[in-house]
């Protein structure tokens, strides 16, 4: 659906994307994390054809953007972090304007849907300079949606929200995933971007690694198993120690955390030493490493990598 090949942009003496790869199916909902600067914007002004590149080429469902730029706008949705509008036009006045360009059918009925489910509905009379920063986040969401675009790109689409609101969103987008449509999320909320993304772009200038979020654990981590039980006995790490699968044991406070190679064929046999050693175990897990986590680590790296 969404293709980018060595797709970079300058302003200036500034390079702002460089040589972005990517590659996003149908139906894909791919959370693009990044810090404030990493290009991530530009990435989706490039996509949506609101600005040429400087270099490379990228296509969505087969159009160019460099040629077929018409085509293109046709087919997506923008909801940027910082939305503009007519202020003194109503709500009702700014939708139908922005449809214009669209040819959206059907719009009095859509205008009423998507208000009705972003709990608008009561100001499709009120000039947008009436409405509240989250009012206008939803009301750019709503613009986005009026043409039935086959791929949505979306800035912070939850930011300025208020925790219901935020949650009515994420709800949405997983609906609009699951009927078909490609989303593009660019987002500071990593929570978020894992509850929503199938699969996580960490980019700053450039993709510095593309994954789901277990795969990107698996990669940058090896994988810790937590052992909980009854009382502690120095014989039971003694007989941690001397497996060759078992790299380091933390202490806690009624047991281990454990980092172990293949755990899906050594926690069973962990557990079989324990117990035959008389050991009481409560309960076992796995430590899972948070997404904040795993973009740090990242982020650090590509730092480290270019100083």
């Amino acid at each position: 659906m969404i293709e980018a090949v060595d797709l970079g942009r300058k302003f200036g003496e500034l390079t702002a994307v460089e040589n972005l790869n990517l590659s996003i199916d149908k139906g894909e909902v791919l959370g693009f994390l990044g810090p404030n600067g990493a290009g991530k914007t530009t990435t989706i002004r490039m996509l949506s054809c609101l600005i040429r590149p400087t270099w490379g080429q990228a296509s969505i469902n087969g159009y160019d953007i460099r040629k077929d730029g018409h085509e293109i706008r046709k087919m997506v949705g923008i909801q940027t972090e910082s939305p503009g509008f007519y202020e003194r036009l109503s709500v009702k006045r700014n939708l139908e304007f922005f449809s214009q360009l669209y040819t959206a059918s059907n719009l009095s009925k859509k205008i009423d849907t998507y208000l009705g489910l972003f709990d608008l509905k009561d100001r499709i009379n009120s000039p947008v300079k009436d409405l509240s920063k989250g009012m206008k986040q939803k009301l750019a969401l709503t613009r986005a949606l009026l043409h039935d675009p086959e791929v949505l790109f979306l800035d912070e689409p939850t930011s300025a929200l208020d925790p219901q609101a935020a949650k009515k969103v994420r709800e949405f987008i997983k609906e609009m995933s699951i009927s078909g449509r490609t989303i593009f999320l660019s987002t500071h909320n990593l929570a978020e971007a894992e509850l929503l993304s199938d699969r996580i772009a960490v980019f700053n200038q450039r993709v510095i690694a593309i994954d789901t979020p277990k795969n990107l654990r698996s990669q940058l981590f090896i994988h810790k198993t937590c052992i909980r039980l009854q009382y502690l006995d120095d014989s039971y790490r003694r007989s941690l120690e001397i497996l060759d699968f078992v790299h380091n044991i933390e202490v806690i406070d009624n047991g281990y955390i454990i980092e172990i190679e293949r755990p899906e064929k050594h926690v069973p046999a962990v557990i079989d030493n324990l117990v035959n050693l008389g050991a009481r175990i409560q309960h076992v897990s796995d430590v899972e490493h948070s997404l904040e986590e795993v973009y740090t680590t990242l982020i650090n790296e590509e730092k480290e990598m270019a100083s």
